[in-house]
């Protein structure tokens, strides 16, 4: 796979700046599924702004396609084994001037609905053929089309489903440096070794030092082994992956990888997650007006069917109904909980169908505190976060997290578990830090329901007999800055490390 266009400078094309290709599944407001959908949006916008030439790339789905402004079809591909032709169309994001270049192939992406699953939330089964397709139109995407007269100096791909892409190019003369962020290691994209053998990828790919992975293929693994550096998305959480108990078989190899792996910890789009102009909230508030947050308040328990009380102490979840996320704890936790009158909760998620139907229980037994919406509706999200009081967050492990960053700008103190992001996110209620003035927020050691149990005790009574203090908790977290910009200089250095690991390995070729 030789460049179709001869590499340039940066300065050739754009003065100063890098040229950036972020790769991903998924991208807001396109369609999203989880956290990486935000990230794959809101940092190629942050990279932009300070001054860099940064592009994204993902699959043509339905509601990709309808969304995308000024589109047009820029060139076909030739793909090896593509059951249908494969186009890339380019366009701009929705919400803003990023260009967006689609990989448009029907028979793989044009399905409604998730991008992963069918209607009844199994795993479609074609989806190792879907995403090397994708895998294979970023690689060429990558080395330079001559109908785009693009070619990237970084190639930023993300999670398992963008993972052999620095696999399929690691080996090509003037590729572009690479950079791998990994979500969420759970997801790894495993499949046997009748599928590698199916889907066509070189034979020299199967071996430990490649993408297998205990006699499957690991997806998730081509993009750690072959990009030229490796991140996650905090801090805690790369401490915790390269430990057995969070490293899901992979901790020895992210060990190995030394200075080439690191966190960095996500930030969040402040022009969509600001209340102070949100158009979807009932009331616009800042912290000099934080008394007005209540009127958002009195409209979710509306929304939800609950009673209008302001002094109910009103607790909100959005997330995924997943053991990850700990709404198991949740729900252990509610039956006592909920003994106190005033006590309302809010939740809105999809996921495990058992847990989605215990929530529907409970909400059929608590209607006047307790009201459940399965599925996801981003406005919803946003209401949640401006209504409640106080937000859930038990995640047994989170490699990042946005809803906690969310939750801190809407004055909303979060409940958590003290681990990956949110640890590094939270600064928790204790005697001195009330007294500094510096807490923003609940944690709790162990994913067990009494200590889920003792922090939503701690923060119900700080809510109830302190309400100053409560409203120096909220505004302190409003006050704390998560903003893109910090987080994408970080990537910036991860960029130029890559760059830095490419041209020593180009100068050892040509030695």
């Amino acid at each position: 796979m030789e460049p179709l266009v001869p590499p340039t400078s940066p300065a050739q094309s754009n003065p100063g700046g890098l040229r950036i290709l972020v790769a991903s599944s998924e991208a807001h407001p396109l369609i999203k599924t989880g956290g990486l959908a935000d990230v794959a949006a809101s940092l190629p916008v942050a990279l932009r702004q300070l001054g860099h030439d940064a592009r994204l790339i993902m699959p043509a789905y339905p509601s990709a396609q309808r969304q995308l402004r000024a589109s047009k079809t820029r060139c076909e591909l030739r793909v090896p084994d593509a059951r249908t032709s494969v186009r890339i169309i380019e366009g701009l994001h929705p919400d803003h001037d990023l260009p967006v270049y689609l990989v448009d192939a029907p028979d793989y992406f044009y399905r409604e609905g998730s991008p992963y699953t069918d209607i009844s939330g199994r795993d479609w089964g074609d989806n190792p053929e879907r995403f090397l397709l994708l895998c294979r139109a970023i690689a060429q995407l990558a080395m330079g089309l001559p109908a785009v007269g693009w070619q990237p100096d970084v190639l930023h791909t993300n999670d398992w489903q963008t993972g052999l892409a620095p696999a399929l190019l690691h080996d090509q003369p003037g590729r572009p440096a690479t950079a791998f962020t990994i979500h969420n290691l759970a997801y790894q994209g495993l499949f046997d070794r009748a599928t590698f053998d199916r889907i066509g990828l070189p034979a020299a790919l199967w071996n430990v030092s490649g993408i297998e992975f205990h006699q499957r293929m690991s997806f998730i693994k081509g993009g750690i082994v072959f990009s030229d550096r490796v991140n996650t998305v905090s801090p805690t959480y790369a401490d915790e992956v390269r430990t057995p108990r969070f490293g899901c078989g992979l901790d020895g190899l992210l060990r190995q990888l030394g200075g080439r792996f690191n966190g960095i910890l996500n930030g969040i789009d402040y022009q969509e997650w600001n209340p102070t102009t949100d158009p979807v909230i009932t009331r616009t508030f800042d912290a000099e007006h934080f008394a007005m947050k209540v009127e958002n308040k009195l409209a979710l328990q509306h929304e939800f069917g609950l009673p209008r009380h302001e002094t109910a102490f009103l607790l909100g979840y959005v997330g995924r109904l997943v053991e990850q996320k700990g709404v198991d704890l949740i729900l252990a936790t509610l039956p006592v909980l909920l003994q106190d009158p005033n006590i309302q909760v809010i939740l809105q998620g999809a996921g495990d169908r058992h847990t989605e139907q215990a929530l529907r229980e409970v909400a059929s037994t608590y209607p006047r505190q307790v009201g459940v919406f399965i599925g996801y509706d981003e406005e919803r999200a946003h209401r949640i976060e401006a209504g409640c009081d106080s937000f859930l967050m038990p995640s047994r492990f989170e490699p990042c997290g946005l809803n906690q960053l969310y939750s801190l700008r809407y004055g909303t103190p979060p409940i958590a578990h003290r681990t990956g992001g949110l640890a590094d996110t939270i600064t928790p209620v204790a005697t001195d830090t009330l007294a500094a003035g510096t807490a923003t927020g609940f944690l709790f050691e162990r994913s067990r329901p009494e200590e889920l149990q003792a922090a939503l005790d701690q923060a119900r009574h700080l809510y109830r007999e302190q309400p100053e203090q409560w409203r120096r908790l909220a505004v302190t977290g409003m006050a704390q800055d998560f903003s893109w910009e910090a987080s994408a200089q970080r990537y910036l250095r991860l960029y130029e490390a890559a760059l830095e690991e490419r041209q020593a390995q180009t100068d050892a070729l040509s030695a």
